[in-house]
Formats: C-alpha cells, sequence, structure tokens
C-alpha cells in the first residue's frame, strides 16, 4: 500500500523534472563568448625577423630554448617576459642575476660549443659574424643584433627580439613606457643658462664616446655638448692634456667596475685637480654595464645625466 500511495508524487515530481528539463531545453544556452585578440599566441608562428642592415631570420615555431650571447638582449628577453625560454647566455651577460650564464664568449665561441645547448633560436651580436656562419650552416635560427646608434635603434630591437620570441605586446609596451620616462626626465630637467660640456670616459686611458654613439644620443637629448666630438669615430681616445684643456663642466665615469675608477681616485690625475668638474663635485660614476648597453636600463642612464644637470646648476 505504501507503494501505491507515493505512486502519485512520483508521477508529479517525473512530470516536473521534465518540464524543467524542457523548460531549459527551450531557454537560449549560453554561449562562449568569442575568443578576443590574443597577445602573440605561439599560432604567430612561423615569425619573419630582421634588423636593419642584418639578414632576416625565420622561427618555425616559438622558440622554447634561446640561447643569447649579447648582454643588452639578455637583459631585453627577461624584461619582456621571455627570461623562462632563456636557456644559456654568454658570460658577460651579468644582468638580470637569474641569466643562466656560461663561460661562453660570443667573439671566439664555435658553432658546437653553442649548439651543444640545443638552441632553437640564437641571439648573437654583430661582431660574431664566424660563429652565425657556422650556427646558420647547420641550420640553426640566428638573429644578428647590431649595436644600437640611437634610442629609436633600441626601441627597433626591443620589439624585434618580442616577436622574435612570443613576447611582441610585451616588447611594445616596454618600448612606450620607456619612451614616456626619458622624455618625461628631458622635460623635467631644469635647463641651464648655457649648454653644458662633458667627458664620457670609458677606460682609464681615456677612451670616450661621442655624440655620434648611443650612449652619446642620450646626453644630446638633455643639450650636453661632448669635449670629444671633434675627433674621430664614435670611440676615440683622448689624451689628458685635451681634456684638461678642454676643462667639461662634467665628467661622467663609465669605468668605475671593470677599472675601478672612482670620482676620489681622478682628482689625483695630472692637471685634473684644476677641472671646473672636479672643483664642483661634478664627476658621477655610472654603472658600467648600464652605460654600455642600449637596453631597458637606458632609463636609469638618462635619470643619472637628468640628476647632474640638475646638481650642476644648484652648486
Amino acid at each position: 500500500m505504501t507503494g501505491f500511495r507515493r505512486l502519485p508524487a512520483l508521477l508529479l515530481t517525473t512530470l516536473a523534472l521534465v518540464a524543467g528539463v524542457t523548460g531549459c531545453a527551450q531557454r537560449p544556452q549560453p554561449t562562449e563568448p568569442p575568443p578576443g585578440p590574443v597577445a602573440d599566441p605561439a599560432a604567430s608562428f612561423p615569425a619573419k625577423v630582421s634588423l636593419p642592415g642584418q639578414d632576416s631570420v625565420t622561427i618555425a615555431q616559438q622558440p622554447k630554448s634561446v640561447v643569447s650571447l649579447s648582454p643588452t638582449a639578455t637583459e631585453t628577453l627577461f624584461a619582456i617576459g621571455a627570461g623562462e625560454q632563456v636557456t644559456a647566455v654568454d658570460r658577460d651577460s651579468t644582468f638580470p642575476k637569474q641569466a643562466p650564464r656560461t663561460d661562453i664568449n660570443a667573439l671566439n665561441a664555435d658553432a658546437a660549443t653553442v649548439g651543444s645547448h640545443d638552441p632553437d633560436l640564437v641571439i648573437a651580436p654583430e661582431s660574431a659574424t664566424e660563429l652565425v656562419n657556422g650556427l646558420r650552416a647547420v641550420d640553426v635560427p640566428v638573429l644578428v643584433t647590431p649595436a644600437a646608434e640611437n634610442l629609436n635603434q633600441a626601441y627597433r630591437q626591443i620589439e624585434v627580439l618580442g616577436k622574435a620570441t612570443g613576447h611582441g605586446t610585451q616588447a611594445r609596451d616596454l618600448t612606450a613606457r620607456m619612451r614616456g620616462q626619458i622624455d618625461e626626465l628631458v622635460r623635467t630637467t631644469p635647463k641651464p643658462d648655457r649648454p653644458l660640456t662633458y667627458f664620457h670616459e670609458v677606460s682609464p686611458d681615456f677612451y670616450t664616446a661621442t655624440s655620434r654613439s648611443f650612449v652619446g644620443s642620450v646626453y644630446s637629448k638633455f643639450g650636453l655638448v661632448n669635449i670629444a666630438d671633434q675627433a674621430q669615430g664614435d670611440f676615440p681616445q683622448l689624451s689628458g692634456e685635451e681634456i684638461v684643456q678642454a676643462n667639461p663642466d662634467l665628467v661622467f665615469l663609465a669605468d668605475t667596475r671593470c677599472c675601478g675608477v672612482t670620482p676620489e681616485s681622478v682628482t689625483q690625475r695630472p692637471g685634473w685637480g684644476s677641472l671646473g668638474a672636479v672643483q664642483n663635485n661634478r664627476v658621477v660614476a655610472l654603472n658600467d654595464d648600464v652605460a654600455g648597453r642600449w637596453g631597458p636600463r637606458v632609463v636609469e642612464m638618462a635619470r643619472e645625466v637628468s640628476n647632474a644637470v640638475t646638481n650642476a646648476q644648484n652648486p
């Protein structure tokens, strides 16, 4: 009897479930949202990339094992989010700390040594011609990165590295930030009554960089005048007498780490005690690596220059 008494309730429950299912079937079903734009999908490969003056390279798939033999490229790869793809870097790639450094020297390494890291993309400096030829002979994609001559070329190189590794959006975001930060530094730096002169020291034997070099282009944005611009080449060597005679308003030392030069030690050089830069504490110690590369940390270099120009007007 109990089973018969439950029968109407079971029927009602079944009808309710059937009605519910039918109702659900009649209502519009939620649909998956249409896929939005995806930043740098792996499907964007194969990618063909090139830098001015260099052969183009076609990369079949998003590289998973990148060997960077350029300290500037290494900094850039980590800054754009490609660090996990980097499996080996050269001995001079000192930044960032987590970069997998090896003892490879790009200038004398052979293809077999680099190939032992099983790369599917190698980033090499322009000077590594023999190595580049050797890698290409065994079909290893190699992107050659020449030294940038100005900020626009540096931005272009960062964005090409982004495209080559599947991080194009991050690379473009980075260059946009760099442009904005440097423009802001230039805009807010007080303008001196007259153009200030400077000497940029690359080594203790007075090798320097002119306004025609990349680092010189950074100084030029702040209106500084390079005392070495009359010399031949981008990185000429001056004599101590020439520097003393030119008496620059500012001295920037880009040989502090390599060679232990300090603002205090330069005062001991013959004749340097009479320099206006020395007497007015306008000798600036730079980070050699930052001053010698054209990567993301060029903003730090621009900030050092801005501070020096500002301080020179506030004795």
